[in-house]
């Protein structure tokens, strides 16, 4: 049976996949991007492929633009994909960029949500799935403020799952590992706009790990083929690390933080 779903971060990665997937299994698939620019990318590269979708703007902390598309659109499915990562140590990260994390990747997110859940309550059926992260899980160093934003998107998300229950609203997570959408990459990247070793305490050679540590990078299809096969199953579980190796190592560290030292 074919649904209607919303994506938000659809300009690029999981989000963008997902949404052409979707759009080729017969959806009626709504992909949002941030800004004019990417949706008209949209626009010419679903027409290159012959797939039929809605592309339309929509920045997830701009509340004119949440107003129109809950105006706008009646959806069965929510696909919660947008966010940002802004890297560095959370002794010394500015708190403005901490903020504008958060504006995207939990305010942003849990307004858009809660402007559906309004319009779908009523008709007791639906399912919002949000993508979360690996570092909603465990906290990685030099992402502490970006993991803290996605635990509170998993807190966000748990809440939801248990008081929406009643209505048959159905909730999930997505838990990427480390996939080569560029989103890391950026991320690391964004540290270098305000990180100065002749000013901060922080030694650069902090950092010397984390082009290592993204040289290896997995497909990022793989990631968008679980959020979609989240996304239409109706039975799915609530959260969905992947790959599985990452899910085994974030089950450790859990496992692990009881007899942590401080």
């Amino acid at each position: 049976m074919s649904k209607t779903i919303l994506i938000t971060g659809a300009a690029s990665g999981f989000g963008k996949i997902a949404a052409f997937d979707l759009a080729k299994k017969g959806h009626k698939v709504i992909a949002t991007a941030q800004v004019y620019p990417q949706v008209s990318d949209l626009i010419r590269e679903a027409k290159e492929q012959n797939i039929e979708l809605t592309a339309d703007k929509l920045d997830v902390t701009n509340s004119r633009d949440i107003a129109y598309i809950l105006k706008k659109y009646d959806i069965d499915i929510l696909i919660s994909n947008a966010g940002i990562m802004e890297g560095g140590p959370i002794a010394e990260q500015p708190v403005d960029l901490i903020r504008s994390m958060f504006d995207v990747n939990v305010f942003g997110a849990l307004e858009l949500a809660q402007g559906f859940i309004k319009k779908i309550v009523g008709k007791k059926a639906g399912k919002i799935v949000f993508t979360s992260s690996m570092g909603g899980l465990w906290t990685v160093p030099y992402v502490a403020a970006y993991c803290a934003s996605k635990h509170a998107l998993e807190s966000i998300a748990e809440g939801l799952k248990t008081e929406l229950a009643p209505f048959n609203i159905k909730i999930a997570t997505c838990n990427p590992g480390v996939f080569g959408t560029g989103f890391n990459d950026r991320g690391v990247d964004s540290i270098f706009r305000w990180y100065d070793p002749n000013v901060n305490f922080t030694p650069e050679s902090s950092f010397d790990g984390a082009a290592e540590s993204l040289a290896h990078q997995l497909d990022p299809k793989s990631m968008a083929d679980v959020i979609v096969d989240v996304a239409l199953d109706d039975h799915s579980n609530f959260r969905n690390v992947h790959p599985k190796e990452t899910e085994d190592f974030v089950k450790q560290l859990q496992a692990d933080a009881w007899t942590a030292k401080s």
